[in-house]
């Protein structure tokens, strides 16, 4: 009997993906977040033009160049020939997230760019890592003579006076004060991939939401609890969500689940209300 093949909705391919932390696909799994707005998005393209890019950056190097000097030649490459930079214009355009839209503009936002950077460094043989860095995503490279932080939206180094000076605004907000200083290295540590993915996702949930655009913040938290299960409060902003759109069942559906399992948060009474609201609705 022949049974007709069905291919993989955008969601269940990404699913497929991020299921495993062991040899987590980060370059994959980042692509295949633009097929929610790009739904002809040919995947293997784009992970081929990123490997072409990567024999064009191998061609360059002595096969003994050191550590540093790949370094120096990767971001001699990355930001001045081939001119990837900061969408500074227009830094809350969702494109800034898409790697297919990035390659073709050559312009994102620092996580987007750190994706892409990485993935070229560890072509190359280097040691990096991202760091969810309050507020700006950077990358640290490991070298023989020590660590380099690195600004991925300019390419910059950044020295331990230039990171305390740019956390103090996130620390002043957040009140850390002098009696409770967090030492810089916390700020600093590597993040799994997972978590850098999650980050991605919740920069377009930002933009979604700043502009109340439900469908698409629907699409992006489908992803996000496909990621994060356990994201209790994604259920409830995708509760929120279908209820702005009158989708009744889901939304009752999504802050059922947040209230059963968000025991101690603070908005449990608002939500309990807006859940109550919904059910007369619905009968």
């Amino acid at each position: 009997m022949h049974i007709p093949y069905h291919p993989p909705t955008p969601l269940e391919y990404f699913a497929a993906l991020v299921q495993s932390d062991e040899h987590f696909p980060l370059l994959e799994a980042v692509t295949s977040l633009a097929q929610d707005e790009y739904p002809e998005l040919d995947i293997e393209q784009v992970l081929g033009d990123v490997d072409q890019l990567l024999a064009r950056l191998k061609r360059r190097l002595p096969r003994d160049a050191v550590p540093l000097q790949r370094l120096r030649s990767l971001n001699q490459f990355f930001y001045r020939d081939l001119n990837f930079g900061g969408n500074v214009n227009d830094y809350y355009d969702p494109d800034n997230s898409y790697l297919n839209a990035v390659l073709r503009t050559r312009r994102g936002i620092p996580i987007s760019l750190a994706v892409l950077w990485m993935e070229l460094a560890q072509g190359i043989g280097l040691v990096v890592r991202g760091v969810a860095f309050p507020g700006h995503f950077m990358v640290k490279i490991n070298l023989p003579k020590g660590q380099v932080v690195m600004d991925p939206f300019t390419g910059q180094s950044l020295s331990r006076e230039e990171l305390s000076e740019r956390l103090e605004p996130y620390t002043r907000r957040n009140t850390l004060s002098d009696d409770f200083e967090v030492p810089l290295g916390l700020y600093l540590q590597a993040s799994p991939p997972r978590d850098i993915l999650a980050r991605m996702l919740r920069n377009l949930k930002d933009i979604h939401t700043a502009q109340s655009d439900w469908p698409r913040l629907i699409t992006v938290l489908d992803r996000l609890l496909v990621l994060l299960p356990d994201a209790w409060s994604e259920y409830r902003d995708r509760g929120l969500a279908h209820a702005a759109l009158g989708h009744t069942r889901p939304a009752v559906i999504d802050l059922e689940k947040y209230l059963l399992c968000s025991q101690d948060a603070l908005d449990l009474d608002s939500i309990s209300e807006r859940l109550s609201s919904l059910r007369r609705a619905k009968n």
